[in-house]
């Protein structure tokens, strides 16, 4: 299995194991970690390209949520 056939399981395995939340605050570290995985050593590009918008850098929100405590 390739590196990124690797990160694309565990990508998947994040949203399986936990994405089955109502709460907000927990989807969102689901996709925060989801990209991680997929991004590899782009995420912070990924992350300021997301945020970035017609006021500037900071023009949209980007949240990492709140983690589960078991992974």
């Amino acid at each position: 299995m390739t590196e990124e056939q690797k990160r694309i399981e565990r990508a998947i395995e994040l949203a399986c194991r936990y994405g089955g939340t109502d709460e907000m605050h927990h989807l969102q570290w689901v996709v925060d970690q989801m990209v991680r995985e997929l991004a590899g050593e782009r995420y912070a590009q990924i992350v300021a390209d997301a945020t970035s918008g017609e006021d500037g850098p900071d023009t949209y929100k980007w949240s990492v949520g709140i983690g589960h405590c078991c992974k």
